[in-house]
């Protein structure tokens, strides 16, 4: 309410504006959590698939055994690696299943083949 000759906002339209500038705010401080949530677990996924393709191509260049082990890089650091090996048929082929943990929960599987000769 205006008394005649009084020029600014009244105390309604400061107490509004404020409470848009506060909604506005809160939905865009969501967005950048969502965001950057996001963006970590990609970083995860991605970091823990190199490590994965890594761990495979080094099982597949060893000889054919019962068990295979792997030291994880330090740029890895906090990224743990479990390695097993299931034979198939006649003992000649086997199913190597690498799995990266990373805090303590199951990021990534991958799963081959290897051939004894």
């Amino acid at each position: 309410m205006r008394i005649k000759g009084e020029k600014g906002f009244s105390l309604i339209d400061t107490i509004a504006a404020v409470g848009l500038l506060g909604v506005i705010s809160a939905s865009f401080l969501g967005g950048l959590a969502t965001t950057s949530t996001s963006r970590v677990t990609a970083d995860e996924r991605a970091s823990s698939k190199i490590l994965a393709e890594t761990v495979m191509e080094n099982v597949r260049k060893l000889p054919y055994a019962t068990s295979y082990d792997f030291t994880i890089p330090d740029e890895y650091s906090g990224y743990t690696t479990t390695i097993n090996a299931t034979k198939q048929r006649n003992n000649s082929i086997q199913i190597v299943t690498v799995t990266i943990h990373h805090r303590d929960k199951d990021v990534l599987s991958l799963e081959s083949y290897k051939v004894s000769r």
